[in-house]
């Protein structure tokens, strides 16, 4: 809920220096991509107007998902190596291979079980997962997609087309809202990252939390640091405090994200039984808020380029925060799940036997591309130890093998 009466403080606008996010060296995007982003900075201008004011979570929603016109909504390429950043399972089909073998390992417990993926993406995992389940004979039921964007939807379609033979492809089904009395195994990759966050600057005698105004001046959105006034929020604010200790005069700067609760409560609601698996980049709480973190994990991705203005042109770039897994857990149990596992990529991927995936027929040219994006999934220098994965259960209990070399729940 937006506060309409608060007290503006004198530090104002924050204006990201340039040479420091590397501004300067990004490319610049094309008149029909700088059209759309026109656009979407009328659409959020209007709301300024009438909320007088917008908290970051309310702009980083409108800009991700605003119809027609968000990141996650219009039709700009986001995925791979031509988009703005690559997620595992474009880096590799071993990735979605080996998620099909924990998810086969909890179809063996249901009946007519089937798989739920939360934004599929480019549909590179729905690929790789629908292949390998066939390949065990542990076909889903039906494979459905929750996928609010209209253009994400087509390229969806365009690629699964192309590359499923047509018995698989029927049991692809896009939804636009969570189904009902669902049975099988929500999966979600890079999801979490993506919920608006508000973000919230300690100082050694006050706290702030972040707000979007306009800059007539510079033309573009801006910082806007008012006092925390909602209790829930200065009560977090007052838990950070005590966990990262004394704070410097150059500030605290922490994103928190308050959707996690309903999120966890809708994928519960709409589980029967079976399983959640989630897959993002993040720290648990010890971790989240050190104070060696001081300047936050808010981050812009444009073109295969992470930088820290997240108003640069507005619905070209995608926006993200890393995820609390502590606060995603206690969601989760709060919701009437089990948390049944949580481990790096790294552990999970080599827990259910990545290293043995190569075909032994491949010539090596490949056999050496493999062995390279098995590098690059697992080592903790590349997205091994930064990615991690949690497990949920409902109405099931069992092992997940996928956690067997390393569970680290006892770290929440």
């Amino acid at each position: 809920m937006l506060i309409l009466h608060c007290f503006w403080f004198d530090c104002g606008v924050l204006l990201v220096d340039m040479r420091k996010t590397g501004l300067a060296r990004l490319p610049e995007p094309d008149w029909e991509e700088k059209q759309v982003s026109n656009q979407l900075v009328q659409s959020i201008k209007r709301q300024l107007q009438h909320d007088e004011g917008l908290t970051f979570a309310q702009f980083m929603s409108a800009a991700l998902y605003t119809p027609r016109l968000g990141y996650y909504a219009n039709g700009r390429l986001k995925f791979g190596a031509q988009g703005d950043f690559m997620t595992a399972p474009e880096i590799s089909p071993l990735f979605g291979q080996c998620v099909a073998r924990q998810v086969a390992e909890i179809f063996a417990l249901l009946e007519r079980p089937s798989v739920l993926e939360l934004g599929a993406g480019s549909g590179a995992l729905a690929e790789s997962v629908l292949l390998a389940l066939a390949e065990m004979d542990q076909l889903p039921e039906a494979y459905l997609i929750l996928e609010p964007s209209a253009a994400l939807q087509q390229h969806q379609r365009e690629r699964l087309t192309r590359s499923l033979p047509d018995n698989l492809l029927v049991r692809v089904q896009w939804l636009s809202s969570l189904p009902q009395d669902f049975v099988g195994v929500i999966v979600g990759n890079e999801v979490a990252d993506a919920l608006p966050v508000e973000v919230l600057k300690l100082w050694p005698k006050d706290a702030e939390q972040a707000f979007v105004c306009w800059d007539e001046g510079q033309q573009q959105f801006a910082w806007q640091w008012r006092h925390i006034l909602d209790t829930d929020l200065q009560a977090l604010a007052n838990r950070i405090r005590a966990a990262v200790g004394e704070v410097t005069e150059q500030g605290y700067q922490t994103e928190v994200c308050r959707l996690f609760r309903p999120w966890m409560q809708s994928l519960a609601d709409a589980l029967q039984q079976g399983a959640i698996l989630l897959i993002d980049y993040g720290y648990v709480e010890q971790e989240y808020w050190s104070s060696s973190r001081w300047m936050g994990s808010l981050r812009a991705h444009y073109r295969q380029r992470a930088h820290n203005n997240p108003f640069y042109y507005p619905g070209l770039q995608d926006l993200t925060a890393h995820v609390d897994f502590t606060a995603l857990a206690y969601a989760g149990h709060d919701a009437g799940l089990l948390v049944a596992g949580f481990t790096t990529q790294g552990h999970f991927l080599l827990s259910l036997g990545i290293t043995g995936l190569i075909a032994e027929t491949v010539d090596v040219v490949q056999h050496l591309r493999f062995a390279q994006h098995i590098k690059t999934l697992t080592m903790p220098d590349e997205m091994g130890e930064n990615f991690k994965v949690m497990a949920f259960l409902k109405n099931l209990e069992m092992p997940l093998s996928g956690f067997a070399l390393r569970d680290m729940r006892t770290s929440l």
